[in-house]
């Protein structure tokens, strides 16, 4: 496990603060009670901050035949949609929230070349409303696979997310699992899959971003 490098600053100004916090608490209040309740709360505070820009390490079983989840997270969405920004086509669509205690590194879901990448500004509805994929701030990648299958997938902010990173550009090849962005506190994904995919995953179910199978290619 690791820290990941868009927490590594903010974990650092928030050390200094919690240190400072935890010095004014111990020179301003007699009461033990009130100065212990302030030095825990601070401290619960950083803890939550680590949690969050957590970066766990593991090996990536890569399989062409297999679209991984690109986050943590629990399905919210299996529906089949038009997807007008760039396929334009008829997708079966995938949608992963990410909570605030989920980790929260995007990881390519299929390996090949980065044939369109867009960021959209837009509103921060919470990120489970149906029109957060199309009003909301975010960023649409499309990997082109060796096959030449097409998988979109999009990064959507949300209520709490309001900083949307991403690593890649059109032309660049990624493997399958690689990091391609991150998204900071509550945010969901979307991808949208052919319509023969074969989805392995229900309504509800827990997904591990670059372990999770969440589809089968045919």
């Amino acid at each position: 496990m690791t820290i990941h490098k868009e927490g590594r600053l903010l974990l650092f100004v928030s050390l200094i603060i919690l240190v400072g916090v935890v010095w004014l608490a111990d020179y301003f209040f007699v009461n033990e009670i009130i100065r212990n309740i302030v030095i825990g709360i601070a401290a619960v505070l950083y803890l939550l901050f680590l949690q969050f820009f957590r970066s766990p390490v593991f090996e990536i079983k890569r399989d062409e035949k297999y679209v991984l989840a690109p986050a943590d997270g629990k399905v919210v969405v299996i529906e089949d949609t038009d997807e007008l920004e760039y396929l334009k086509s008829r997708r079966r669509q995938v949608s992963i929230f990410m909570s605030p205690v989920n980790v929260h590194v995007n990881r390519m879901p299929v390996g090949g070349s980065i044939s369109y990448c867009k960021y959209h500004p837009g509103k921060y509805l919470v990120a489970w409303h149906p029109k957060s994929s199309t009003e909301n701030e975010r960023t649409t990648i499309v990997a082109k696979m060796k096959n030449g299958n097409e998988i979109l997938f999009r990064q959507i902010a949300g209520a709490l997310a309001r900083r949307i990173k991403w690593y890649v550009k059109e032309g660049q090849s990624l493997q399958q699992g690689d990091e391609f962005g991150f998204i900071k506190f509550g945010s969901r994904v979307d991808i949208y899959l052919p319509l023969n995919a074969k989805i392995n995953v229900a309504i509800g179910d827990v997904t591990k971003g670059g372990r999770t199978v969440i589809a089968e290619l045919a």
